[in-house]
C-alpha cells in the first residue's frame, strides 16, 4: 500500500498551491491537515519529507516563469559584478542580486544545520497548530508596521532600483533570518520575509516583491537538495503522488500569480484566522480522546 494516495496528493497540492500565496504558511497546513482529516500517513518518515520538498519544485518553477526578466538581469548583473570584481554604484541589478545572495544564506544554514531536529516537528500537527497560532501573532505585528511603512514616491526611484537603493546587506541579512523562521512548519516564509523588510524600513510593495524574489533561490535550492532522494529509495511509492501534487499545486499558483503585490494589506483577519485554528485543533484533540481514547 502506497504510504500517500493519489487523492491525499492531490488534496495537499491544492492546500498548498491555495496557501503558499497567501502568509498562512502552505506547509504547516499540510503537517494539520492529515491529522484532522484522521489520515494514516506517518508525517515524520523520510517519504512525508520528500514529497512535501518535491511539490515545492512546482512553486519554484512557477516562480522563475514569473519572474524570469527579471531574473534574467540579475544574473547578468551578478556576472558583471564577478567579472569586474565590484559591484559599479549604478548597477541596480547586481547589487540586488547580491543583496538576494545575502539574504538566502541564513535559511540555508539554519536548514542544513538543523534538518533532523526541524524533522521531528513534521510528526507533531499538534506543536504545527501552535507555530500557526504563533504566524498569526507574527503577522499582527506586521500589519502595525505596515501602516507606518514609507509610502512609495511615485516620481523616485522606482522598482528594484528602490529595493538596492534602501537596502544595505546587513538588512538584508535580517530579511533574510526572519525568513528562516519559516522552516518551522506553522510559519508563513512570504510572511516572515515580508514582516522582515518592513521591519527593516521597505514599503509595502517592496517587501512583497523582495520577499517573492528571495522566494525562489531558497525554495528551488531545498528542492533541488531532495531530487536525489526523490529519485532514490525514498522515493519508492511517493514519485507519482508528488508529480499529481506538484503540478496541481503549480497549477493553482498560475492562477493566483496576480496576488504578491497586495498581500499584506489583510493580514488582520490572518492573524484571526491563525489563533481560531489553534483553538480548534486543540477541540479536535480532545473530542478525538473522549470518542476513542489516547492515540497511540
Amino acid at each position: 500500500m502506497d504510504p500517500i494516495s493519489y487523492f491525499q496528493a492531490a488534496v495537499l497540492g491544492l492546500l498548498q498551491g491555495v496557501s503558499e500565496l497567501f502568509p498562512v504558511s502552505s506547509l504547516g497546513h499540510s503537517v494539520v491537515l492529515p491529522r484532522l482529516l484522521g489520515w494514516d500517513i506517518h508525517q515524520n518518515d523520510d517519504y512525508f519529507l520528500t514529497f512535501l520538498v518535491a511539490t515545492h519544485l512546482a512553486t519554484a518553477l512557477v516562480l522563475l516563469g514569473f519572474f524570469w526578466r527579471d531574473w534574467l538581469r540579475i544574473v547578468r548583473g551578478l556576472g558583471r559584478s564577478l567579472r569586474d570584481r565590484e559591484i559599479a554604484r549604478d548597477d541596480t541589478d547586481a547589487r540586488l542580486g547580491w543583496l538576494l545572495v545575502v539574504a538566502t544564506i541564513p535559511a540555508g544554514l539554519v536548514g542544513l544545520i538543523l534538518e533532523h531536529q526541524l524533522r521531528k516537528i513534521f510528526a507533531s500537527p499538534q506543536s504545527a497548530a501552535a507555530f500557526l497560532a504563533l504566524n498569526g501573532v507574527m503577522l499582527y505585528g506586521a500589519e502595525r508596521l505596515r501602516r507606518n511603512a514609507p509610502v512609495v514616491d511615485r516620481a523616485g526611484p522606482q522598482g528594484d532600483e528602490r529595493i538596492a537603493g534602501r537596502l544595505s546587506f546587513r538588512d538584508a541579512l535580517g530579511v533574510g533570518t526572519a525568513q528562516a523562521v519559516a522552516l518551522i512548519p506553522g510559519f508563513s516564509r512570504s510572511g516572515a520575509a515580508m514582516s522582515g523588510g518592513l521591519l527593516v524600513g521597505l514599503s509595502n510593495e517592496d517587501a512583497a516583491r523582495f520577499s517573492f524574489l528571495l522566494a525562489t533561490p531558497i525554495i528551488g535550492a531545498a528542492a533541488v537538495l531532495k531530487l536525489p532522494d526523490l529519485l532514490g529509495s525514498q522515493g519508492d511509492h511517493v514519485r507519482g503522488q508528488a508529480l499529481v501534487g506538484g503540478a496541481l499545486r503549480g497549477r493553482d499558483r498560475v492562477s493566483r500569480r496576480a496576488v504578491p503585490a497586495a498581500l499584506l494589506r489583510d493580514q488582520p483577519p490572518h492573524a484571526v484566522r491563525r489563533l481560531l485554528l489553534r483553538r480548534g485543533d486543540r477541540a479536535d484533540d480532545r473530542l478525538r480522546r473522549h470518542l476513542k481514547g489516547p492515540r497511540s
